[in-house]
């Protein structure tokens, strides 16, 4: 007799760290449904991957900074779970969609604040909110926050910002959903080579080399270095891990 697959909820899983995410949760015997926000063809090749690690996947647009699509879109989500398992409920909640901004703090405007407050703030507390009906009993959430909540790199200074209330948050997620067995934790990496920012990490040799050198295990990290870390926290081996913040750095800024 075959155990029914977990499933994970994995916000920006077309590219990047997500994909990595969504592909590591595959690994390890769990389903996948994603997200994306504009490039469904990304996020096509992702699931025709999980599905070639022989797990089901299904991708939904989002824009996770958009609070008022998120009741259409659990409609969507759990319209299709219902189809495949007779049940709208799911596991994990991987909250990794996001956008970079390279501003400093004394020329951010308005608009770039509100623009990062909605999508690393607003949304994962507002989506997460949403979800909490339909993440089973004993799941986890897993919010994705930076390195740059611990240290400061000139340029970041909204982004940061939100990633820190995203931590504090996630405190209180682990505290309050406590009695539902469900576990809350931040995987934080380090500057990764991904197009994240337009390539920022990845494409600009002077930004790439300052990383490495503040860097203890000397290289910039890859997403596959992030992956594996957000699977495992699915795992039962991760079960007494709760409110806490996990970096994947290589030991940034030690």
């Amino acid at each position: 007799m075959t155990t029914k697959s977990k499933i994970a909820l994995v916000t920006g899983g077309s590219r990047g760290l997500g994909r990595d995410m969504a592909i590591n949760l595959a690994k390890k015997g769990i389903d996948v449904v994603l997200t994306y926000n504009s490039n469904k063809r990304k996020a096509d090749e992702v699931v025709a991957e999980i599905e070639s690690l022989g797990q089901k996947a299904v991708a939904f647009q989002l824009n996770t900074s958009d609070v008022k699509q998120f009741d259409n879109f659990f409609e969507q989500v759990t319209d299709y779970l219902r189809g495949q398992t007779d049940n709208p409920n799911f596991d994990f909640l991987i909250n990794n969609a996001g956008t970079a901004l390279y501003a400093s703090f004394a020329e951010t405007t308005e608009e770039q604040f509100d623009d990062m407050m909605n999508i690393h703030y607003k949304g994962v507390f507002f989506l997460t909110q949403k979800a909490l009906p339909f993440i089973n009993d004993g799941g986890r959430i897993i919010n994705i926050s930076s390195g740059l909540a611990r240290f400061s790199f000139p340029g970041s200074s909204a982004y940061g910002s939100m990633k820190g209330a995203v931590e504090v948050l996630t405190r209180y997620m682990a505290r309050e959903l406590g009695a539902r067995g469900i576990t809350a934790n931040v995987v934080a990496p380090g500057a990764i080579e991904t197009d994240f920012g337009g390539g920022h990490v990845r494409d600009n040799k002077e930004v790439n080399a300052q990383v490495a050198s503040a860097t203890a295990l000397g290289r910039v990290g890859l997403p596959e270095d992030i992956g594996g870390v957000v699977a495992f926290l699915c795992t039962d081996d991760a079960r007494w891990i709760n409110g806490q913040r996990i970096e994947a750095s290589g030991g940034m800024m030690l």
